[in-house]
């Protein structure tokens, strides 16, 4: 698909990662260089814990958070690119202490260089990311993290920390 005014051309793509077998989003330039894109989403820590019996009412309360930012260099083809890698934290905690599901990973963000840079420097100074960018980075990571958050709830039989859609019957 082709989205484009003037020269200004953007190619948008899905590509398949053979081996973890995720989808990512990339958005290419025609010159071939690659902005503002997320390239990968990965958890590096999985922690589930049922501390006891679901009984009664149980309240589900989900948190994400930006733990880190930090630049770091890709190779891309023979060349190298800037981005940012966001460590992150996703935590379902049900409550009263029935069991808690902690998902740590880090989202992997190209950029032009001089937005690494003022992003980087904007979190070593207030750690803070700038709003146009933590829309969409906290969108996957909530996406990527309730869907496997739903997954090991049903693993070791805690309710869904998501709301799921119920059908009725009207009468």
């Amino acid at each position: 698909m082709m989205i484009g005014t003037g020269r200004a051309y953007l190619k948008l793509s899905l590509i398949q990662y053979n081996k973890q077998k995720l989808l990512y989003r990339t958005a290419e330039f025609l010159d071939g260089v690659i902005y503002m894109t997320i390239i990968a989403n990965n958890f590096t820590k999985i922690t589930v814990e049922k501390k006891g019996s679901a009984k009664g009412k149980i309240s589900i309360s989900n948190n994400v958070s930006i733990d880190n930012v930090e630049k770091t260099e890709l190779a891309v083809g023979a060349s190298k690119q800037s981005a940012l890698k966001f460590d992150f934290e996703f935590v379902s905690k049900y409550e009263p202490k029935v069991g808690e599901i902690i998902l740590n990973g880090e989202l992997l963000f190209l950029e032009k260089p001089e937005k690494v840079a003022e992003i980087a420097n904007e979190w070593k100074k207030s750690k803070k990311v700038p709003k146009e960018v933590m829309a969409p980075l906290l969108n996957s990571i909530l996406t990527k993290c309730n869907i496997e958050a739903l997954l090991l709830s049903r693993e070791i039989n805690l309710p869904p920390p998501v709301q799921l859609p119920r059908v009725t019957v009207k009468k």
